[in-house]
């Protein structure tokens, strides 16, 4: 039994799948365009349904146990090489993957990731005696303000309950706050460095909760790795500017995605 369930498409085969992970807060509909579009060409693509807030404590409260969480899905959908794309928490997870299973993670394709800024702030307090709570209209701005770069929704009203209704749950914010934790401890650089395969980081220009410029500086001691700047876009870019995430990906696969012989 794993961790997290999944949806998954077998694609041609003769290449590494391309793995969604969820993030913190959102689930897997956030790579609801690449996904169907790599599907719908024949790339094998698995993406994981459950927000980290959505898991088991131990879990969600170590970058390791969510990449090895990760691995048990792909197990299980017969999939060994893979190339893993994530946003935000699952991008820290990403970069730790390469770097302790260069065997198997074939690529990584990292977005709005956080541990170089100070923790994350979506505009809310969680707190149960807080005026603003995880439900309603006021949260659903404050939401789309933290998030996006424009003023327009990308979340559906039924995917906004559901992460808040999610956030209601005592044991979610316990696996909210140890996710939290583990950004904080999690050591940027050297885990960087452990990274062998190709890596493209996509980051929206406008990204509030775990800004680029940071990421650009550090990256910049990295010259193998692509670094796509999203002009029009915040920390999701892969709803925000669906095509052209999609595109990106499109052309790392083109590149990065076959098996090596």
């Amino acid at each position: 039994m794993t961790d997290f369930t999944f949806e998954h498409a077998p694609g041609d085969g003769g290449r590494p799948a391309v793995v969604f992970m969820s993030a913190l807060f959102a689930g897997g509909w956030i790579w609801e365009h690449p996904y169907r579009r790599l599907a719908a060409a024949g790339v094998p693509v698995l993406r994981t349904h459950e927000a980290v807030c959505a898991l088991d404590r131990r879990v969600a409260g170590s970058i390791e146990r969510l990449g090895d969480a990760l691995l048990r899905a792909c197990d299980e959908a017969g999939e060994r090489d893979v190339i893993v794309c994530a946003n935000s928490l699952g991008g820290l997870v990403a970069i730790d993957l390469a770097g302790r299973h260069p065997d198997r993670v074939r690529g990584i394709v990292v977005s709005g990731a956080p541990g170089l800024t100070p923790d994350p702030d979506v505009g809310l307090s969680f707190d149960r005696r807080a005026s603003v709570r995880p439900v309603g209209a006021e949260f659903g701005d404050r939401m789309t303000a933290a998030l996006f770069h424009g003023e327009e929704r990308f979340f559906t009203q039924e995917q906004m309950d559901g992460v808040g209704a999610m956030m209601l749950r005592p044991e979610a914010m316990v696996s909210m706050a140890r996710s939290i934790k583990a950004t904080r401890r999690y050591q940027v650089r050297p885990a960087l460095d452990k990274v062998r395969c190709p890596a493209a980081f996509v980051w929206g220009r406008h990204d509030r909760m775990t800004p680029v410029d940071p990421w650009l500086e550090l990256l910049a001691d990295y010259p193998g790795t692509e670094v796509v700047v999203v002009a029009d876009s915040g920390h999701i870019p892969m709803i925000e500017r669906a095509d052209e995430y999609t595109a990106v990906l499109e052309s790392f696969l083109d590149r990065h995605g076959r098996v090596p012989a």
